[in-house]
């Protein structure tokens, strides 16, 4: 059983991980859309970019969030200014560390679901009249929509599990930003501190399994026999 301190870091978890993946979703599709179906110049590039957060270590990613949104960084100086917000140390923070860690895999998973619809369905519905947004919504979007649905579960997995980026960038702060793997470290370094890891590691690997569980679950219906894992 979970004591009411307990309950509390698996609520603000969930509240991270839910925000982080609701924000990062409509940027996730459009970056899936553009590489799924646009030709350009530095494609490539972009697409390294995207995916650079699952390849650099996520101490590294924290440490360009701490430039970015330090008082004297580039965003941080424009929400302070026109918002009198700081990110820092606040489970804002948190939210932005999880989502851009999350947003490589909701990208992927989408990106691939985009792919497998058939475009000559789409060209069939232009033939016929339909606008290119109307093509979309009556098309694309259902036909993709259980890649996204799989790129959001996804997204939200890797936020719930997300430590390196979190701490470097928004610290430990109980109450705050301390999400299940903080907490987990910090209860690691106290004395007696092995109930608490068993029952916080247990919650964070029910959450998860069953994250992935529902991912694949999901992606098994895309077509093509398409798998996000």
């Amino acid at each position: 059983m979970l004591n009411a301190g307990e309950w509390g870091i698996v609520l603000l978890s969930l509240k991270v991980g839910g925000v982080a993946v609701l924000a990062t979703l409509p940027v996730a599709f459009a970056l899936a859309w553009l590489l799924a179906r646009a030709r350009f110049p530095g494609k490539v590039l972009v697409d390294a970019l995207v995916h650079l957060p699952l390849v650099v270590p996520p101490v590294v990613t924290g440490w360009l969030l701490l430039l970015a949104f330090a008082p004297a960084g580039p965003l941080g100086m424009w929400l302070e200014h026109w918002f009198g917000i700081t990110v820092l140390f606040r489970w804002t923070g948190a939210a932005i560390a999880a989502a851009v860690m999350a947003l490589p895999l909701m990208v992927r998973a989408i990106r691939l679901s985009i792919e497998a619809v058939d475009r000559r369905l789409e060209q069939a519905a232009r033939t016929l009249g339909a606008s290119p947004a109307r093509s979309f919504r009556s098309i694309t979007l259902p036909l993709s929509l259980p890649g996204v649905i799989a790129g959001v579960v996804l997204g939200f997995a890797r936020a719930l599990g997300e430590f390196g980026a979190t701490i470097t960038f928004v610290s430990n702060v109980p109450g705050e930003t301390q999400t299940l793997p903080l907490a987990i470290y910090a209860a690691l370094q106290t004395p007696d501190g092995e109930g608490t890891v068993l029952r916080l590691a247990g919650i964070s690997v029910l959450l998860s399994l069953a994250a992935l569980v529902a991912s694949e679950l999901i992606a098994r219906r895309m077509g093509r026999g398409t798998h996000v894992l």
